[in-house]
C-alpha cells in the first residue's frame, strides 16, 4: 500500500511525487479533474504508469496529496503548530486556511471548471488541518474529556466550514477581520477535549 505523503523520507520518491503532483496542477489549468487520465499525467511527468502506481492509487489519490501538500506546506512556511495551550496557534491556523482558500480558488473559471473535484479538496484540507490539531490534543483516559480524535475532527471541519463560508460571501470582509469570529466557537471546542474542570456530558438515551 502506499505511503502518505507525510511518510516520505527517500529524497528520489519525495521528487517523483513532486513531478506528479506538479504535473496533475499543470493539467487542471486547462483541463476538468473528470478529462484527465492517469496517462496524462505520467507524460507531462515524465513517470511511466507503474511508478504512478507504485506512489498513488489513482488520480483521486494524487489530488488529495496534491492538496494536503499545498496546504502542510503553508503552514510548515508560517512554522505553524498547535500544542494545546497557545489560542495564537489555532488562529494562525485558520488564517492560513483563509489565505490556502484564497490562492488556490482565486480564479471564477478554474474554481467552477474544477467543482466537482471539491469534496475530494475538503477532505484533504480537513484531514491536514486535524493533523496538526491532533498534535496538541491531551492523551485520552480522563472520564471528563470528550475523546480527543473526535474534538480534532469537530474542529477541522468546523474551521473548515466557516472559512468556506467566509470564503464564498459577496464582498468578504479581510481574513483577519474574520479569524475572531471564528475563533469564538472554536476555542470552546478545542477546549472540550483539554479542560479538566469540564463538567461530564450527561447523554440520555
Amino acid at each position: 500500500m502506499p505511503i502518505s505523503d507525510c511518510e516520505v523520507r527517500d529524497p528520489r520518491m519525495r521528487r517523483t511525487r513532486q513531478l506528479l503532483q506538479g504535473a496533475l496542477r499543470t493539467l487542471m489549468q486547462t483541463k476538468s479533474f473528470d478529462e484527465i487520465a492517469v496517462q496524462d499525467i505520467t507524460e507531462l511527468a515524465t513517470v511511466n504508469r507503474a511508478t504512478f502506481y507504485d506512489h498513488y492509487t489513482d488520480k483521486y489519490a494524487l489530488l488529495e496529496a496534491m492538496v494536503a501538500g499545498g496546504f502542510h506546506m503553508l503552514l510548515h512556511e508560517r512554522n505553524i503548530s498547535y500544542d494545546g495551550t497557545c489560542p495564537s496557534a489555532a488562529s494562525a491556523l485558520i488564517l492560513a486556511t483563509c489565505d490556502y482558500l484564497t490562492q488556490n480558488h482565486g480564479d471564477g473559471a478554474t474554481c467552477q471548471r474544477q467543482s466537482a473535484f471539491e469534496p475530494l479538496t475538503e477532505a484533504a484540507v480537513t484531514s491536514a488541518i486535524r493533523r496538526v490539531l491532533m498534535g496538541g490534543m491531551p492523551e485520552p483516559g480522563s472520564a471528563l474529556n470528550l475523546p480527543p480524535a473526535m474534538v480534532a475532527t469537530a474542529a477541522s471541519w468546523a474551521i473548515y466550514g466557516a472559512v468556506k463560508e467566509w470564503f464564498n460571501t459577496p464582498g468578504r470582509p479581510a481574513a483577519e477581520e474574520v479569524v475572531p469570529m471564528i475563533m469564538q466557537f472554536i476555542i470552546p471546542i478545542l477546549a472540550s477535549a483539554g479542560s479538566k474542570d469540564t463538567e461530564p456530558v450527561s447523554v440520555h438515551h
